[in-house]
């Protein structure tokens, strides 16, 4: 018994002993080592020195390579080829739920012994460490890289990459806009590394970087083997106010607006719809800029080509209102089929006026077609035709000396225009408003808007235009004038106007003359004023121009020369005096009818009563004008 356990004992320091003393230490000396001999002190260094060189060399704070030996749910422990090993928590290994026995692994010397003599680890500090150093080197490998996309955070997403919390822009998802971010929270997906903020720990990555990396190589293939006309199906990638995106399969194409429809279209949601997919053709394509133009329309055939053959001009249509200017309005009478109403054609009436006071947008209306352009694809069309053109018939609806009623619409220096009804205007010319007020503009007369009672005096078919009066309504007083202010006669008058020329006189039925300065002079010598009343002397009467001429100085100076005169008699100077005072006192009875001395005495109570309108109004523009200039 006593020799098996002796056998044992040298079987097992022949098993430890071999290593050590293999090679140049074959000579070992057994049977001093057996009799308990102690070793010498340089075999003891040399054991030593052998011993530690089959373990690594470690430093503090430095990553190594480890081994995993076991894990359990606290922690797991790692060989890293050191006298002892050492010790991570199960939760720096989260990310990694396949960690098993025998895995390599990255850990960070954060001390070889801590109080206990246990080695630190830390894989959570290497795996940071080792990170930074593979993000930097990404950014400039332009290297791909994995990560795992965490959470959304405000403008994007959170994804680790290394176990570094890098940033993804929503703008760098896809090349496409994303509506919902939560479908990619969980995902592990590839990226670039765009930018790194080095000051902040800041990293920034994309996966559209990738995708355009990828399309950029796509759009180059399928552009070159674009042809104009060719129909190829798309996806409505996104929609704007002037025109729809069209995803072709790595390359986009615009459709304007104009080539959704041949009809008019207000905004293309209209027409397509977002995701939609649907066949468009390529009508031009850019191969530097590589811009491709599409177009939907182009696959209809065009609503003029299926246009009725036997429309022509004069025929009637009915369409609604799809654009109005100021100049006129666009009438759809089928899909993609338009035509111009012109203002001018709304209405037969001459005045100035904007297509908007006829019509709107949306209105359904009915036209006349005036021309149609098959070759240009052009319609103009009329509504004024649909009723009877007024002047067709004016001669016999308004002939000369026919009197209306009629609305001012305009003035002008020269006269009135007026309308009788809708297209049938005249001119009435400021000379035939009034036969004894002496007009200097319209206004004076009449306002717009107003009505006014006119007679026809000529028709002027070609231009569309009728002369009218308004004094010819009445009676011309200035024939009976001619037998009353008879050269020479004397009557009384009041000064109402004062011009630089002269001054203005109203004498009996509300006429009115005109006496120069030098006849205005008083026997006094002084100058006659405004407002005061005088004998005038007729010295000139012009029925045609309907003008009297008067002078206060004629009627004391010819009496003087009368009595002056030499060599005639006093009973001839007294016979002539009563002859002329028996002309001034009674003209109206020698040279006219008693009918015609009542048409007087009635015209002159109108005129008085005009006269003493015209001196009211005056009055009350001077006070008006005082009492602006006091409160001024």
């Amino acid at each position: 018994m006593e020799e098996n356990k002796n056998l044992q004992a040298e079987e097992v320091k022949t098993a430890v002993a071999a290593p050590v003393v293999s090679g140049p230490d074959a000579d070992f000396d057994w049977d001093a080592y057996e009799n308990g001999d102690v070793v010498t002190e340089q075999s003891k260094e040399e054991l030593e020195k052998i011993y530690d060189n089959t373990l690594n060399a470690i430093k503090d704070k430095e990553v190594v390579e480890g081994t995993v030996i076991s894990i359990n749910k606290r922690e797991v422990v790692v060989n890293v080829g050191y006298k002892s090993d050492g010790v991570v928590p199960m939760s720096e290994f989260r990310y990694n739920p396949d960690l098993k026995v025998g895995d390599k692994v990255e850990v960070y010397i954060e001390s070889q012994e801590d109080k206990k003599g246990q080695l630190l680890l830390s894989h959570k500090q290497a795996r940071a460490t080792r990170a930074w150093d593979r993000v930097n080197a990404a950014l400039e490998s332009q290297e791909v890289v994995k990560g795992f996309v965490k959470c959304r955070t405000k403008g994007g997403m959170i994804v680790d990459v290394f176990g570094i919390e890098a940033f993804l822009p929503g703008s760098q998802i896809d090349v496409k806009p994303i509506r919902d971010y939560d479908v990619f929270v969980g995902k592990t997906m590839e990226f670039k590394v765009v930018k790194i903020n080095h000051e902040y720990k800041n990293v920034v990555v994309s996966h559209k970087a990738l995708i355009e990396a990828e399309l950029e190589q796509q759009k180059k293939e399928i552009i070159s083997k674009l042809q104009k006309g060719q129909v190829l199906e798309g996806v409505v990638k996104n929609i704007t106010s002037y025109g729809v995106f069209i995803d072709l399969g790595g390359v986009d194409g615009l459709i304007h607006i104009t080539d959704l429809s041949w009809g008019r279209v207000t905004h293309p949601e209209e027409v397509v719809k977002l995701d939609e997919k649907i066949n468009v053709v390529i009508l031009d394509f850019d191969d530097e800029k590589k811009r491709i133009a599409l177009g939907l329309k182009q696959l209809t055939p065009h609503p003029w080509d299926a246009l009725d053959p036997n429309l022509k001009v004069g025929d009637k249509v009915k369409g609604k209102v799809v654009v109005i200017a100021d100049y006129g309005a666009f009438v759809e009478i089928a899909p993609g089929v338009e035509g111009l109403i012109h203002v001018s054609e709304m209405s037969w009436s001459q005045h100035l006026r904007s297509a908007q006071d006829f019509l709107k947008v949306g209105d359904e209306v009915e036209a006349v077609v005036l021309t149609l352009d098959r070759d240009e694809r052009k319609m103009s069309l009329g509504i004024k035709q649909l009723k009877a053109d007024p002047w067709e018939n004016i001669e016999e609806r308004y002939p000369v000396g026919s009197k209306h009623t009629a609305k001012v619409r305009n003035f002008t220096n020269f006269g009135v225009f007026v309308e009788i009804e809708e297209g049938v205007d005249g001119l009435i010319h400021i000379s035939d408003l009034s036969w004894t007020k002496k007009i200097k503009h319209p206004s004076e007369f009449t306002q717009i808007g107003n009505d006014i009672e006119v007679m026809v005096l000529e028709i002027d078919k070609e231009n569309r235009r009728l002369s009218l009066g308004h004094k010819q309504l009445e009676e011309n007083p200035w024939d009976q004038f001619e037998t009353v202010f008879t050269l020479g006669s004397i009557h009384d008058g009041v000064i109402v106007e004062m011009l630089d020329k002269g001054a203005v006189v109203m004498l009996p039925y509300g006429v009115e003359g005109f006496a120069t300065p030098k006849h205005l002079v008083k026997e006094d010598g002084s100058q006659a004023q405004l407002d005061e009343k005088l004998p005038f002397k007729v010295i000139e009467f012009n029925k045609d121009a309907k003008r009297i001429i008067l002078s206060h100085s004629r009627v004391f100076e010819d009496e003087k020369k009368e009595d002056k005169g030499e060599g005639e008699a006093a009973p001839k100077k007294a016979a002539k005096r009563a002859k002329k005072e028996e002309v001034i006192s009674t003209p109206a009875i020698e040279k006219t009818t008693l009918g015609d001395i009542d048409a007087l005495a009635a015209l002159k109570n109108q005129m008085e009563a005009e006269a003493a309108e015209k001196k009211v109004k005056k009055a009350a523009k001077k006070a008006e004008a005082a009492a602006e200039e006091e409160n001024a």
